[in-house]
């Protein structure tokens, strides 16, 4: 398995740094450039409506929104930095390869969705800052492309400077905003309870949350948290999750305080004066030098727009990295990978603001939001299921209070995400003339959705449930050692799948041979992994399995006999008769798990498929 950003991973060292401070600031960094997510312009329209139409009474909303975005992503840190694995990676490891391609899909066109809105924020940004005509803009945004090349090149440190530079514009931009604005302070904590003055607040509640967790953060976590190198011991684990969990919650509440800022402007400015139909970009920007009386203010207002665009498309292009490389195992040339994305967004934008004209973005934001949301369960749920994981997570999975924690917050962001969706068909089908079109191509797409989420939902309960009923330890196993003085064969190959069935083929196979014959113990890694990567295979399972074929060794070899053993890797009807022809084996013995009829039908059978394949006797044990 290549490793997760593979030319940056395991870059910064933190084993020199002694306690205290300095080994902090080591581990800081990679939340930076998650934070930016949280404060791009897809957001700012959501905030902006917030504000001017409520005031400040949704703040609460953007409050919680950031703690569950702040659980989330220390899930996402947790999964990377234990099981050295992305989330993309682990998805690859868990699903079919059919399953795994349509999530792939489904996170490049969430990507590219999300890198529609930084397009267009950029692009509104340059617009309102320097007048250039917005087409012009959007395609001036190409050229960061080789922007993001130029810092992967200098360290992945030099980038998290850069990305922590932009979101300090950000902040210090709003810092000043809210001088400007003079918000009533008595009010913004009273934003802070919980309230929902009307149906349309709910409606705008709703947008703020499901725009407030991006599906491509929580790839990206799990890939960052890799670039720092510390003791995998494990007291250093334990210290890489609780530095990291300090560096989510400062860049996440400051990437609260960002949307927040906006939500306050608007409803200090917007809302204050009457103006409740303020939710374009553009429009607030229009507006602020009149209803503040200071020229500065839209002047910042489109520099941080500017900066929130161009840190934001930088981590989508990484996160774009990570998930082709993670599902797909496929490695292209960075700059080609950065303009295919970009691509991918400028063109649907220039098609749309050429026909449409400039009144159009607010929309296209919108849209690329409804595709993140849609997107969204399909990245929360498997995380959830990974770092819930005895076995994945090798001791560190996450305990059962945050587990319950972290489906009720799956449960609302997809419940809400999936009303919103709804909303949006529903609008269309009213708007359309010939509805007959979104019933035949929009509703079915969305069941199908539907559908794979489910089947996410499930499938990994379903594993964990066939797995309980393997026997996992070798001095469980009831073995009978019997002195036999008359033996035909010496050299015995013995297949074990560590359940009930080793039992009887031991048994059987130390008849046969005694003391005096040599044992070779097989077992199959038969995980996705396996069958994709072969001996080159390092998942945990494999960890697992290769643990327990060594102890059973350890434990037959102290009652006396010879053994070694074989760890193959794929299917065992293809792998055991490799490795039958490979050595000089008299016989094979197998143990069957007694499936007969409808069973052998669901479960298959190893031994039909296996028998015709080796020139030695098959010795079958039915347990």
């Amino acid at each position: 398995m290549n490793k997760s950003l593979e030319e940056v991973n395991q870059s910064v060292a933190t084993e020199h740094k002694k306690t205290g401070f300095r080994k902090i600031v080591a581990f800081l960094g990679p939340a930076y450039l998650i934070s930016v997510g949280y404060m791009d312009p897809g957001n700012w329209a959501t905030d902006i409506a917030g504000g001017s139409q409520f005031g400040y009474s949704l703040l609460w909303v953007l409050l919680m929104s950031n703690l569950m975005a702040l659980l989330l992503q220390s899930l996402s840190a947790r999964l990377g930095i234990v099981t050295q694995r992305d989330l993309a990676q682990a998805s690859r490891e868990t699903y079919s390869k059919f399953i795994n391609y349509i999530l792939y899909i489904l996170a490049e066109v969430a990507i590219a969705a999300c890198d529609l809105a930084e397009v267009l924020g950029m692009a509104i940004g340059l617009n309102l800052l320097f007048d250039i005509p917005l087409i012009d803009a959007v395609m001036i945004t190409v050229l960061d492309t080789f922007l993001l090349l130029f810092l992967i090149n200098k360290g992945i440190r030099k980038m998290e400077a850069f990305i922590i530079a932009l979101v300090a514009i950000i902040g210090f931009s709003f810092i000043f905003e809210m001088i400007f604005a003079e918000p009533e302070l008595d009010k913004v904590i009273l934003g802070l309870i919980p309230s929902i003055p009307n149906a349309d607040a709910l409606y705008i509640a709703i947008g703020i949350i499901g725009a407030t967790v991006m599906p491509h953060n929580l790839y990206l976590h799990s890939s960052l948290v890799q670039t720092r190198k510390f003791d995998r011991s494990v007291t250093g684990i334990k210290q890489a999750l609780k530095y990291n969990m300090i560096d989510s919650t400062i860049a996440l509440n400051l990437a609260f305080f960002v949307n927040a800022a906006i939500l306050i402007l608007a409803a200090a400015t917007f809302y204050k004066n009457g103006m409740f139909e303020v939710a374009q970009i553009q429009d607030a920007h229009q507006f602020l030098e009149p209803l503040l009386g200071i020229k500065w203010a839209p002047v910042l207002f489109a520099v941080a727009l500017i900066a929130a665009g161009q840190s934001s498309t930088i981590t989508g292009t990484l996160a774009g990295q990570i998930i082709m490389e993670g599902y797909l195992q496929l490695r292209i040339q960075p700059w080609i990978r950065r303009i295919i994305t970009r691509l991918i967004a400028i063109v649907p934008a220039v098609i749309v603001i050429s026909i449409y004209g400039d009144s159009v973005t607010g929309k296209l934001l919108i849209l690329s939001q409804v595709v993140l949301s849609l997107q969204l369960g399909f990245a929360i749920i498997p995380l959830i299921h990974f770092v819930s994981d005895k076995t994945k997570m090798n001791g560190f999975h996450i305990s059962r209070m945050t587990q319950i924690t972290s489906w009720i917050i799956a449960l609302v962001i997809v419940t809400l995400n999936g009303k919103l969706i709804y909303d949006e068909i529903k609008g269309w089908l009213e708007m359309v003339e010939h509805p007959i079109v979104i019933w035949l191509t929009v509703v079915p797409l969305a069941l199908g959705f539907f559908i794979l989420l489910l089947y996410i939902v499930i499938k990994p309960f379903i594993v964990k449930f066939k797995n309980s009923e393997h026997n996992h330890s070798p001095h469980k196993l009831n073995l009978e050692f019997t002195h036999i003085k008359i033996h035909h064969k010496s050299n015995i190959a013995v297949a074990v799948d560590f359940s009930k069935a080793d039992e009887a083929a031991l048994n059987n196979a130390f008849k046969l041979g005694g003391y005096e014959a040599n044992y070779t113990l097989i077992h199959v890694v038969e995980t996705v992994t396996a069958l994709l990567y072969g001996s080159q295979t390092d998942d945990h399972e494999t960890t697992v399995d290769e643990k327990l074929l060594k102890e059973y060794q350890e434990m037959l070899t102290e009652k006396g006999f010879k053994i070694k053993i074989a760890l193959g890797f794929g299917k065992p009807h293809k792998v055991i008769p490799r490795i039958i022809t490979e050595g000089d084996f008299d016989l094979l013995v197998m143990g069957t798990h007694g499936h007969t009829g409808f069973k052998d039908l669901i479960f298959g059978t190893t031994v039909d498929q296996l028998r015709h394949k080796i020139s030695i006797p098959l010795f079958i044990v039915k347990n």
